[in-house]
């Protein structure tokens, strides 16, 4: 099994004032609750994070675009990425991922993820997610009804733009390049892996990831519990297009905080998981789900999206720290607590690689790296041997 850190670059200054005035963490946030120094500061203290992961023994780091939010503060996964990879030297670089719908055009998403792999020296992973509704639709005003659309024609330029042996034309309805000649290529051949990121609300997303036979990673806020029937209908959805049930094929991400016992646990990670939990999914039902942003498919599969579960709560009693840990949407405790509750979650969802988001809301940099070195040392080396059958073949071979 692999294990791989997960870093969403949250804001950490919200206060009392965000709760009273701000009407969503996402896309109209005030620039007056931005403190620059904080940001600074936390920008720093990231990348030492994700590169103490990565020195700890996690096999990848991974980092995500998003934009206009305090929700994650990383509108470029790829600046940080190649920073990541000057830095390190074992870890997979696991840019989760480029929203490519959004760029114009997606060469430069080609050309950025093949000078990363060389960065890396192989070690790349690509990320494609659509993106959601506020990213997509409300900060880069795409038209809702196009982006899936978008998404594919992009998704199609960026692996012929990797692949064709010599320069081509490409005459899109969104994309009409006269040549087409990336230079450089991606160091793996014939490209790195590539993973497919989803927030549980599309069967398109499972179409995607079956039919090129990528990675699909199931990014939940909600823990394994709530996504048993997200990765149920996933592993259903797989297995009758003719794949095999190769844990590898899967990624699942959960909330993971680890102390010395179950009691210490709750009393140093309440405060930065029910920040993140009332402060950084504060997202009004306007903003989760654009008209047109779902196909009919998906509606029809009852599929839950993670964004607009948090835009419903909005109002509602905030979660506490205890409902969350006892809902699963945190696995917390002492490291046999977290340990027992992620061999279940593993079993249950069948995923080879387990996503550990690690540093939540507020965190500060001292317990996310206790947080990390207590799991590297006494959680991750017992769930090592979890998959011995099966080969991972969505890994870059620089890492094997």
């Amino acid at each position: 099994m692999k294990a791989l850190w997960f870093h969403l670059m949250p804001y950490p200054g919200l206060d009392d004032r965000f709760d009273r005035e701000a009407k969503s963490v996402w896309v109209d946030l005030d620039r007056s609750f931005f403190d620059s120094d904080v940001v600074t500061r936390s920008y720093h203290e990231y990348l030492d994070q994700l590169e103490h992961a990565a020195a700890s023994g996690f096999d990848g780091i991974c980092v995500n675009e998003h934009h206009q939010s305090a929700y994650g503060t990383m509108p470029s996964p790829n600046l940080m990425a190649a920073a990541l990879a000057r830095s390190t030297d074992e870890a997979a670089i696991v840019v989760m991922g480029n929203s490519i719908a959004l760029y114009n055009p997606p060469t430069r998403v080609a050309e950025e993820l093949a000078m990363l792999d060389h960065l890396s020296k192989g070690r790349l992973v690509a990320g494609f997610p659509v993106g959601t509704a506020m990213d997509t639709c409300y900060c880069y005003g795409i038209q809702p009804g196009q982006l899936r659309e978008r998404f594919a024609e992009a998704h199609e330029l960026i692996t012929r733009a990797w692949s064709e042996p010599r320069p081509f034309a490409f005459n899109g309805r969104y994309n009409k390049l006269r040549y087409v000649n990336v230079s450089p290529r991606p160091l793996q051949d014939p490209r790195p892996p590539v993973w497919i990121p989803g927030g549980g609300s599309s069967v398109e997303t499972w179409d995607l990831a079956v039919q090129n036979d990528y990675v699909y990673a199931y990014l939940s806020y909600y823990g394994y519990e709530q996504g048993k029937s997200t990765m149920d209908g996933f592993w259903d959805y797989a297995t009758s297009h003719g794949l095999d049930d190769n844990p590898y094929r899967a990624a699942f991400l959960q909330f993971i905080t680890v102390a010395e016992t179950d009691e210490e646990a709750r009393r140093l990670y309440k405060e930065p998981v029910e920040y993140f939990y009332q402060k950084c999914l504060k997202i009004p039902p306007g903003y989760s789900g654009a008209p047109g942003y779902q196909s009919e498919a998906t509606y029809r599969s009852k599929l839950s999206s993670q964004v607009r579960k948090a835009a419903r709560s909005v109002g509602n009693e905030a979660p506490t720290f205890d409902d969350i840990v006892d809902r699963g949407w945190v696995i917390s405790g002492s490291p046999d607590t977290v340990r027992q509750r992620l061999e279940e979650s593993i079993t249950d969802l069948r995923f080879g690689h387990l996503l550990c988001l690690m540093h939540i809301g507020n965190m500060s940099d001292e317990l996310t790296k206790m947080n990390t070195k207590l799991f590297a040392e006494e959680v991750l080396p017992k769930m090592r041997n979890r998959w011995p059958d099966y080969e991972d073949k969505w890994w870059p071979q620089a890492c094997m």
